[in-house]
């Protein structure tokens, strides 16, 4: 996962020489000003007996399980102890403008891509590990959209709920009978978790989120099924 977002950082890095050095590309990074394109990335792995994720910025992961909501990552703000000592000692100032900002600009301490900030802005990510349990009921991966306005709490609630409302599947008839079961309860698992997502951006909306919002979940009791 580190080398993966190493490596996407460096493609936003060769895009903007690219695009400096053959002003007729045709690709969206055109100017020197796409040294200041940038983005968080939150990803997970979802295994029989793992969950690992991988984050660089603010968005976040959060486990929902038994009701409770469990941050699988830690928000990488400028003013994050450990983020503030990192930035200073490469040399870089966390300035207050409208919130903690590196050099008074960047809101975050980790990001893909964001050049002119380097070496302060990193891509690493922080990784983490977390055991499965027959209490895990969802993963809602979001940018900060969501999480600016919507609590871990909340978006557990809400998320559950949804997956609570799918339509149970029918005892099986048959061993044909068993495998259309599964593949409707499969089906169904993804309507709800869309409906989830939709719902859960909509919310962030409806609060008046100001960035930009992007919301995943997964059943993670249809996951242990498979």
């Amino acid at each position: 996962m580190e080398r993966s977002f190493e490596r996407m950082d460096m493609e936003v890095q060769q895009s903007t020489v690219d695009s400096i050095e053959n002003p007729n590309c045709r690709c969206e990074l055109q100017t020197p000003q796409c040294d200041a394109v940038g983005s968080t990335a939150v990803v997970a792995v979802v295994t029989r007996d793992k969950i690992i994720v991988a984050n660089c910025g603010d968005s976040r992961a959060v486990l929902c399980q038994n009701g409770v909501a469990l941050p699988l990552s830690d928000d990488h703000k400028p003013d994050r102890p450990d983020e503030l000592l990192r930035i200073e000692k490469a040399g870089g100032r966390v300035i207050y403008w409208d919130g903690a900002r590196v050099l008074g600009v960047l809101a975050m301490s980790r990001a893909i891509g964001d050049n002119y900030l380097k070496p302060f802005v990193i891509p690493e990510p922080e990784v983490t590990i977390t055991e499965r349990s027959s209490r895990d009921e969802c993963l809602i991966l979001g940018s900060d959209g969501l999480w600016d306005v919507v609590t871990n709490e909340t978006a557990c609630g809400v998320a559950r709920m949804c997956l609570r409302a799918q339509k149970p599947a029918s005892p099986p008839m048959s061993p044909d009978s068993d495998a259309v079961v599964r593949g409707a309860g499969v089906e169904s698992s993804d309507k709800a978790c869309w409906d989830a997502s939709i719902l859960l951006t909509k919310l962030a909306l409806a609060r008046h989120s100001t960035d930009n919002v992007s919301v995943v979940v997964v059943d993670l009791k249809e996951n242990q099924q498979l």
